[in-house]
């Protein structure tokens, strides 16, 4: 409407200087130290697949990635709900410069989420909004910069870091929402429209449950967060897969504003958080998996010995840049299989994003256990991992672990695709191969008629009538070979 945007945009500009001001105020000691960061140990990434080819970054192009986060703020706490945000530090990897242009969407956009790692498995329990960009100072402090200008321009040089505070980044006026973002382009609307107001102190920040960061209630729990930078340049240059990091953060004391948290650690480039899972599992799978003219998610999977002879089954679909969005996830099941305790958990949505948070129905059909949430036709708002976001599937089975693969459902396009790789239930062990040799033979035949005549509980009672007889001799040779 003309009338709003006559109205809207002086104030829009700014809130930009203003954010320009403060940016450049709180930065000088970083750029004082730039050019000796690296060699300081002030910051420390590893590079990994991610880029175009699989490669590790410094592609051709532009290619944005999180070099560090080096903060984060406590905003207070509502109703046990706490508000944060983090402090982020970006670096061109490639060797053009990297449009920042503020006043459209040829800048970057950046979630925020929190993660806790207990009882063998990963979780997400918090997310943000995205911050917007809007100015990229050049400085040293994850690599050598080539400046694409003086002071803070419109551009970031290749080589160049860029900060933004974790003050900076909770402001609620400069947060935008995720439904507004297209993560298979990098596209996204500019400026955000139809917004509802922002919720004092906990609105569009990363909202935690206190009882969720509560050192009583998880013992031994460790946490992460991470945060990723959508650039449409980033898109273009094919370099978007490596634009995710995370960081181990430490839970400190409680007050009334809740608990504090403080970054530890390297920063771990071009990971997104659900690869913290391998910091803390030797066992662990994650399975990359590439939507045709979509996106990247990813598959974790992961088994539990409780030692009592049954297994605690934990997966994880993560998004990491698919718009088509995934509804459900299906894990074979061998006959005779017992599963017990299934459970399906996922980050709530807030702030108004209009995705519903009802639960995925369970259910146990056709040799699957399905975990599925409304289809795209009935509900285009339906609970479905959308881009940044990680949903978990866990359940408890009577078989050891193989080696399978899972099905995924895909919500917009209603279609699936499979993931290799994944720990699956394997089938019950055979009861005929006494001896565990693989085969049931001859050997098998021996051990067995060592028990002829005995009573209830004999390994050998197959029929379990409570004596070892002719009748349960049938069935031994019945399984011959």
């Amino acid at each position: 409407h003309p009338v709003v945007r006559v109205s809207e945009e002086p104030v829009r500009f700014k809130k930009i200087r203003l954010e320009i001001t403060v940016k450049i105020g709180i930065s000088l000691a970083a750029l004082l130290l730039g050019g000796s960061a690296t060699l300081l140990g002030q910051m420390s990434a590893e590079a990994v697949p991610g880029g175009k080819g699989g490669s590790a970054g410094g592609e051709i192009g532009a290619d944005v990635a999180v070099c560090n986060m080096p903060a984060i703020s406590r905003w207070g706490t509502v109703g046990g709900v706490t508000a944060y945000s983090v402090g982020t530090t970006s670096v061109n990897l490639g060797d053009v410069n990297l449009e920042w242009i503020a006043n459209s969407s040829r800048h970057p956009r950046m979630p925020m989420n929190m993660f806790r790692w207990a009882d063998c498995r990963l979780e997400q329990i918090g997310y943000s909004w995205c911050k917007d960009g809007f100015c990229a100072l050049q400085l040293n402090e994850c690599g050598a910069c080539q400046p694409a200008g003086g002071g803070c321009p419109q551009l970031l040089g290749p080589g160049c870091s860029d900060p933004y505070s974790s003050s900076l980044n909770g402001s609620q006026g400069g947060l935008a929402p995720r439904w507004q973002c297209d993560p298979s382009t990098g596209e996204f609307q500019y400026p955000p429209t139809g917004l509802p107001s922002a919720a004092p102190t906990v609105g569009r920040r990363i909202q935690v449950l206190q009882a969720d960061l509560s050192p009583q209630q998880n013992p031994g729990a460790k946490y992460y967060v991470d945060s990723m930078y959508l650039h449409p340049q980033d898109y273009e240059s094919n370099n978007q897969l490596n634009n995710s990091s995370y960081k181990r953060m430490v839970v400190g004391s409680l007050s009334g504003s809740g608990y504090s948290l403080t970054p530890t650690g390297s920063t771990f480039l071009g990971k997104p958080a659900i690869f913290a899972w391998e910091d803390n599992s030797d066992t662990v799978a994650i399975k990359a998996v590439d939507i045709p003219n979509d996106g990247r998610v990813f598959v974790a999977s992961d088994v539990c010995d409780n030692g009592d002879g049954t297994y605690r089954y934990n997966y994880a679909v993560y998004n990491l840049t698919s718009k088509d969005a995934i509804n459900g996830i299906s894990i074979p099941l061998p006959a005779g299989v017992e599963i017990t305790d299934a459970e399906f958990k996922f980050p709530a949505h807030h702030s108004g994003d209009p995705y519903s948070n009802d639960a995925w129905v369970i259910s146990e059909d056709g040799g699957s256990l399905t975990f599925a949430g409304a289809e795209f036709s009935q509900n285009p708002d339906a609970n479905a991992v959308r881009w940044a976001m990680m949903y978990n599937f866990s359940f408890t089975a009577d078989a050891e672990p193989a080696t399978g693969d899972v099905v995924l459902d895909r919500f917009e396009s209603n279609s699936t695709i499979g993931a290799s790789g994944v720990a699956v239930p394997g089938g019950p062990s055979n009861p005929y191969d006494l001896n565990g040799d693989g085969i049931v033979n001859g050997s098998d035949v021996g051990i067995f008629f060592t028990q002829w005549g005995a009573g209830c509980g004999s390994f050998a009672d197959f029929n379990g009538d409570c004596i070892v007889n002719s009748a349960d001799a049938g069935m031994m040779f019945a399984a011959w070979g």
